[in-house]
C-alpha cells in the first residue's frame, strides 16, 4: 500500500446541483462533476474521488490531504431543515429575534412581511442576571431559573441549544455558566454567542448563535459520517474545511462553529479568481460563479475579495438588504442569486418571464436531465439555443434530451407567450444575463466601484456560457475562463490558507483610549487565531489587524487597517490620522470643524494566515494564430437575434497564442465557452481564454 504524500491534494465542493472534485498532483489537475446526493451528501464526494483517482491513476491512500466547502449549512437555514432550538436569553430580550431592528427595508410595501425568526417564541426561554455594556455585572445570573430551563428543555425534545445574553461580547462569564448548568442536565450541543460571535448588536449576534445551534447537530453529523466513509475507502489523510472568510479550519472547528461554513463554497471561487487575478497582475477584477442553483458576483482588488463581518441569508426581496436572515461572521463579500443552470423559468401574473430562485437542483433536475424534472429551467433553454451538445453534457456523463427541454419551454411559457421554443428559450436567457447583470451594478455602486472598470473571471459549470452575453450588457471588455473553470471553487479550496479571524466588541473612544489594555485584548485575539491556523500550519503565520472605527453617534463603522504591533504613548494620534484617511477614502472627505466630535473604535479584528508561495506570473497576450474550426454547430446568437452558425472547438486542441474569432464555442469536459459574434478568444500561456471585444483597445 503506497503512503499518503502532502502534495496530493483534494478539494471536494457541494453544490446545490453538482458536486466538483479536484485533485492535485504536484501541479497536474484532475478533475469531475457528478450529481449531488441530497440524502446522503458525502456519497457524490466519495463517487467523484474514485473517479479522479482512477483517471490519474492513483489510490485514495495517497491522497495527502482534502479540503472541503459545502453549501449544505446554507442549504438548512434556507430551507429550514435544521434541528429544534431553543434560545436561552436574557430577561427582557425574548422578542430580539423577532423585533429585528424594526428597519422597513421596503418602505413603501402595506403589507411587508418581515422573515420568520429561526426560533419561534414558545422555545425562547428567558432568566434574570444582566452585564452591563462595560463588562460589569449589574444582575447575577439565576442559576436556580437556569436548571428548571434544563429540565424544560429535556422535557421537549429539543436538539440543540443556543445562549445569548446581552453584552456577552463584553463579559463572557453569564454565558460560560449557563452552559455549565444546562450541560449538567442535557446532552445536546450548546452554542455561546459570545464564542460565535463575539460582537456588538444583539439582534445579529443572537440570530447568528441561534443559526449555528439550529444547523449544528446536522453539520456535526455529517462531517463525522464523512470521516469514516473517507477512511473506509482509504483515504485516511486529515480533512479540512473552507469557511466563509476564505481560510482553512480543522473539522473538530467546523463541527464546533458549523454557521461559519455558510458560504464556504462560493469563498473558494472568490480565492480560484484572486489566484487568476495575480497570476496575471490584475488590479480590478469581478469574480462571476455560476453553478447549478445559484450565481455569485465578487469584486476583488489588489488580488483579494472584499470582506465583511455581517452578511444575509434568504433574503425574501431580491436585492433588498436587510429583508434576510443576519449572520454575523467575517465573510468574503459578494452578492448571490438565484440564477443558476438549475434556476426554473416560469411566467408571472403580468406576463413576465421570471427565473428562479427556485432550482430544479440535481433531483430531478432540470427537464433534459431526464431524471423526472418537468419544469424547464436555464440548462433546458441554453440547450435549445444551441450553446450545449446533448451528447457532450459534463464529459458525455449525462445524455440531454432536448425534446424534453424544448416541450416544458413551451407549455410553461411559451404557449403562454404565444411564442415558439426558440424565442422563449432566448427570453429565458436574456432574463437571467439582465439578472446578472443588475446584480453585478447593485454590487458594484454599493462598492462606490464602476463595474465596467473591472476585467471580468468566470467561472462554475453555467458561467462560460453566459459570460460573453454578460460583457456585452456590463460593458466590460475582457474577460478570463480559466483552465478548470468548470470546477472553479473546488480548485480555489487548493489555493486557500489556513487563515481564521477572531473579533471583539469593545466600545472605546479615542479619548479614552488605554495602550495597555487594548494590546492586552489584541494579544488574546492573535493567540486564538493563531492557534485555530496552527491546527493545519507548521509554517510562518501572519497577522492583519484592523479596527473598525466610527465618528461617536454613527451608526454604523469603517474598516481601518493598523499595523502589527504593540500601540505607543502616540496611539491616539496614529489612529485618528489612519481613520480619516480612510474614511476620506471612502466618503470623499473626513468630518472637519465640528468640537467635541469624538472618534470610536467598536470592534476589534485579528486575521491570521499562513503564508502561501508565490504565484507564477503570465503576461496577457491577444495572440497571433487564427484557430479555424473544424465542426460547426447552429446557435441562437443574441446580437442577431438569429441563429448563426457558430465553430465548435475543443479546448485541449488549442495552444497558447492560438486565436478564435467569435462566433464559436470551445467546449471541455466540464463546461463550454460560448464566444458571441461581439468577441475573440485567445489562449494564454497557462491554458486560460481570454475573451476580448472586437475593437476594444485590449
Amino acid at each position: 500500500m503506497t503512503s499518503r504524500t502532502d502534495d496530493i491534494r483534494l478539494g471536494a465542493d457541494i453544490g446545490g446541483t453538482f458536486t466538483d472534485i479536484a485533485l492535485d498532483i504536484r501541479g497536474t489537475l484532475f478533475s469531475t462533476k457528478v450529481l449531488t446526493n441530497y440524502a446522503a451528501p458525502e456519497q457524490a464526494i466519495l463517487d467523484g474521488i474514485a473517479v479522479v483517482t482512477r483517471d490519474a491513476g492513483i489510490s485514495p491512500s495517497e491522497i495527502g490531504i482534502i479540503i472541503h466547502g459545502t453549501t449544505l449549512a446554507t442549504n438548512a437555514l434556507i430551507e429550514r431543515r435544521g434541528a429544534r432550538t431553543a434560545l436561552v436569553t436574557t430577561e427582557g430580550f425574548r422578542d430580539v429575534i423577532e423585533m429585528r431592528t424594526e428597519n422597513r427595508f421596503e418602505q413603501y410595501d402595506l403589507n411587508l412581511q418581515l422573515p420568520t425568526p429561526l426560533i419561534p417564541r414558545e422555545d425562547r426561554f428567558t432568566v434574570k442576571g444582566r452585564i452591563g455594556a462595560e463588562g460589569q455585572e449589574l444582575q447575577p445570573l439565576d442559576e436556580a431559573a437556569l436548571a428548571e430551563i434544563a429540565d424544560r428543555i429535556a422535557a421537549g425534545g429539543f436538539g440543540s441549544v443556543a445562549i445569548g445574553f446581552i453584552h456577552a461580547y463584553a463579559n463572557a462569564d453569564h454565558e460560560r455558566r449557563a452552559r455549565e448548568i444546562l450541560a449538567r442536565k442535557l446532552s445536546i450541543p450548546i452554542s455561546i454567542s459570545a464564542e460565535v460571535s463575539p460582537q456588538m448588536r444583539e439582534f445579529e449576534r443572537f440570530n447568528t448563535v441561534c443559526a449555528n445551534a439550529y444547523v449544528r447537530p446536522q453539520m456535526a453529523d455529517y462531517l463525522a459520517r464523512l470521516q469514516i466513509r473517507l477512511k473506509e475507502m482509504g483515504a485516511e489523510c486529515p480533512v479540512f474545511m473552507i469557511h466563509s472568510g476564505g481560510g482553512l479550519i480543522s473539522v473538530e472547528t467546523a463541527s464546533e462553529f458549523p454557521v461559519r461554513l455558510v458560504e464556504s463554497g462560493p469563498a473558494g471561487g472568490a480565492i480560484f479568481a484572486a489566484d487568476i487575478a495575480r497570476r496575471f497582475g490584475l488590479e480590478k477584477v469581478v469574480s462571476y460563479d455560476m453553478g447549478g442553483t445559484t450565481a455569485k458576483i465578487c469584486l476583488i482588488e489588489d488580488y483579494a475579495p472584499r470582506t465583511a463581518r455581517t452578511f444575509e441569508v434568504a433574503r425574501t426581496y431580491r436585492f433588498c438588504k436587510g429583508s434576510g436572515m443576519p449572520i454575523s461572521i467575517p465573510v468574503i463579500e459578494m452578492i448571490e442569486i438565484g440564477a443558476g443552470g438549475g434556476s426554473i423559468a416560469w411566467v408571472d401574473a403580468m406576463g413576465r418571464i421570471q427565473t428562479g430562485p427556485e432550482s430544479a437542483g440535481s433531483e430531478p433536475g432540470p427537464a433534459c436531465y431526464g431524471r423526472g424534472g418537468k419544469r424547464p429551467a436555464i440548462t433546458d433553454a441554453d440547450l435549445v439555443l444551441g450553446k450545449l451538445d446533448p451528447d457532450n453534457f459534463a464529459g458525455g456523463a449525462i445524455k440531454l434530451d432536448a425534446s424534453a427541454s424544448e416541450q416544458a419551454i413551451l407549455r410553461d411559457v411559451g404557449e403562454r407567450l404565444s411564442l415558439n421554443a426558440m424565442s422563449t428559450a432566448f427570453g429565458i436567457c436574456e432574463v437571467v444575463d439582465e439578472n446578472m447583470a443588475n446584480a453585478a451594478r447593485v454590487h458594484a455602486v454599493e462598492n462606490g466601484k464602476n463595474i465596467s472598470d473591472n476585467l471580468m473571471i468566470a467561472f462554475g459549470g453555467a458561467a462560460p456560457l453566459h459570460a460573453a452575453r454578460l460583457c456585452e450588457k456590463l460593458g466590460i471588455d475582457q474577460c478570463i475562463v480559466p483552465k478548470g473553470a468548470g470546477v472553479g471553487s473546488a480548485i480555489g479550496f487548493l489555493k486557500a490558507p489556513f487563515g481564521y479571524e477572531a473579533l471583539a466588541s469593545k466600545l472605546t473612544r479615542l479619548s479614552r483610549f488605554k495602550p495597555a489594555e487594548v494590546n492586552t485584548l489584541l494579544a488574546d485575539l492573535k493567540a486564538s487565531a493563531e492557534g485555530f491556523v496552527r491546527t493545519g500550519a507548521a509554517g510562518r503565520i501572519v497577522c492583519e489587524i484592523t479596527a473598525f472605527m466610527r465618528y461617536a453617534g454613527q451608526g454604523w463603522e469603517i474598516p481601518v487597517p493598523v499595523a502589527d504591533e504593540p500601540f505607543g504613548d502616540d496611539a491616539v494620534t496614529k489612529l485618528k490620522d489612519l481613520f480619516e484617511a480612510n474614511y476620506q477614502r471612502f466618503f470623499g472627505r473626513a468630518i472637519e470643524g465640528l468640537d467635541g466630535l469624538e472618534i470610536e473604535i467598536v470592534t476589534w479584528s485579528v486575521k491570521a494566515t499562513d503564508v502561501r508561495p508565490e504565484v507564477a506570473r503570465h503576461e496577457l497576450t491577444t495572440g497571433k494564430r487564427n484557430n479555424e474550426a473544424v465542426t460547426t454547430r447552429s446557435v441562437f446568437d443574441p446580437a442577431s437575434g438569429a441563429p448563426q452558425t457558430y465553430g465548435i472547438i475543443e479546448r485541449e486542441t488549442l495552444c497558447a497564442g492560438d486565436r478564435v474569432a467569435g462566433p464559436a464555442v470551445i467546449v471541455e469536459r466540464e463546461t463550454s465557452t460560448v464566444i458571441t459574434t461581439s468577441f475573440d478568444a485567445v489562449i494564454q500561456s497557462d491554458g486560460a481564454i481570454l475573451l476580448i471585444r472586437k475593437g476594444s483597445q485590449a
